[in-house]
């Protein structure tokens, strides 16, 4: 394999493991290296990075913005399947995965390249991630996850290889965190290290993006969030991009102490992990969307589409985001969302998220019909045949079990 590497294209963050990559690719396939860099809202200085790399051995480095693809064509797509991994998790860290991945392939394909290289581990899903979206969009190009083939055991290592490089690396390598943290524009995830402890409480100092319920105001604060077709585009009247938008509403929730989750969790390596997740903006918008289904799906299709957003949770959580289902599925949202278009209020009170309202053109609630007092749309007696009908199956089973004597 490694005379078939000329060029490799890594995922680079300029922290001690992708500086290391860049100089044992070289010294193992003595290939080009051209890193890539991708602004997901992560909210780390990116400024000298460039240096950094082609310091490192790197021939060059591209940066891109991708946050508002990001929150236009991922974000708010999984907004409209009211997708939840294992009934907690908003898959912050999933969702970003497939865009980095695809303008990696596009960085190969314009450069030439052999290969793609990420510094995930053997023990995430993030390997996955970028290799399957990889595999479906050029299968064609190599990859290579230097911590599944290195000799490398440990930070330790990693440094003492640099310095024998005299390759300078970031201050915080010899003094690194107890735990890791990924953020982008949805969310941050706190893993490892006294995370990893699932029988005591987190140390209120893991967590970000939010502060305590107890510490939030005591007095309630109101949004009011409207939606087209599903996809928010109004916040307390004002129209803004999804991007604006979901960092206003991390602000907002961040500060009522929204969108804490402390979950164990199946990764689909096989193992179970502990992970700790702030995600405040999309915990209010995919409350916001769910309360304006109520009124807008008609029973069968919002039953349905609950069964389906498992499914969809799984192929993001995966990462099979371009793969025939999941595309299928998106599709199909984009049809059970046509109606999903109104206001929602919604009062935010101590990390809880509490209904003040919801209205839509499109609403199936007829104040008339639910009220007990009028008869003219739906009469009482109307229900008799109706039951009867609907308990047929039961009445001839019940009579077959007697007549059988199971009963």
């Amino acid at each position: 394999m490694s005379q078939e590497i000329k060029k490799v294209v890594l995922a680079y963050s300029g922290g001690l493991d992708t500086s290391a990559i860049i100089p044992w690719l070289i010294d193992t396939y003595q290939c080009e290296v051209i890193c890539c860099c991708a602004n997901v809202g992560q909210e780390e200085e990116l400024e000298g990075l460039e240096e950094r790399a082609k310091a490192s051995g790197a021939s060059k480095l591209y940066i891109k913005d991708l946050t508002d693809e990001l929150c236009k064509d991922f974000i708010w797509p999984m907004i409209k399947s009211g997708a939840v991994y294992e009934r907690k998790y908003y898959l912050g860290t999933s969702i970003a995965r497939p865009i980095v991945a695809k303008w990696m392939v596009e960085i190969a394909e314009k450069e030439g390249a052999d290969a793609i290289c990420h510094g995930c581990t053997g023990k995430g899903n993030d390997q996955v991630r970028f290799e399957n979206t990889i595999a479906a969009l050029n299968p064609e190009l190599k990859v290579i996850a230097p911590w599944r083939i290195w000799n490398f055991t440990s930070r330790e290592d990693l440094i003492q290889y640099l310095d024998s490089k005299k390759i300078a690396y970031p201050d915080s390598a010899k003094n690194p965190k107890l735990f890791s943290r990924d953020r982008n524009i949805w969310h941050i995830s706190h893993e490892g290290g006294p995370i990893e402890n699932i029988e005591i409480e987190p140390d209120e100092k893991f967590w970000v993006l939010s502060v305590s319920p107890e510490e939030a105001p005591d007095k309630p604060e109101f949004v009011e969030i409207e939606f087209e077709a599903g996809e928010a585009v109004a916040l307390n009247g004002k129209k803004m991009s999804p991007k604006d938008l979901l960092v206003e509403l991390n602000k907002i929730g961040g500060r009522n102490g929204i969108g804490r989750c402390d979950m164990v969790e199946n990764r689909l390596v096989g193992m179970k992990s502990h992970g700790l997740y702030e995600t405040p903006g999309g915990t209010i918008l995919c409350f916001a969307h769910s309360e304006l289904e109520t009124i807008t799906l008609d029973r069968d299709t919002m039953h349905y589409k609950d069964v389906v957003a498992e499914r969809y949770a799984e192929l993001v959580y995966f990462g099979q985001w371009y793969s025939p289902l999941c595309e299928a599925l998106n599709k199909f949202f984009d049809v059970t969302n046509k109606t999903t278009t109104g206001t929602v209020k919604l009062k935010l009170y101590k990390g809880n998220i509490i209904s003040a309202g919801r209205k839509s053109k499109y609403s199936l609630y007829n104040e008339k019909i639910a009220s007990f007092g009028d008869v003219t749309l739906y009469d009482h007696k109307d229900a008799t045949g109706f039951i009867r009908c609907f308990s047929l199956p039961s009445r001839v089973r019940s009579s077959m079990e007697k007549a059988a004597g199971l009963k």
